[in-house]
């Protein structure tokens, strides 16, 4: 899945990704809105990771869909 098609079935997988960060809020998962550069700067912001092991991570739960 790539994502083109992360944003047109952000609704279902959102759910999804709240499991996995769940410190991001609401608000912010509209604000996302299925992409990835949005995503990857709330997990790094959150989470306190790196950009890079950020966009890993990211990734890797992109790869499990």
């Amino acid at each position: 899945m790539n994502w083109d098609q992360i944003q047109g079935k952000w609704k279902q997988l959102k759910g999804q990704a709240q499991q996995k960060w769940g410190d991001i809020t609401g608000d912010e998962w509209d604000k996302i809105d299925g992409r990835r550069e949005e995503l990857v700067g709330l997990v790094q912001e959150r989470y306190g990771h790196e950009k890079a092991a950020a966009e890993r991570e990211v990734d890797d739960w992109l790869a499990g869909r």
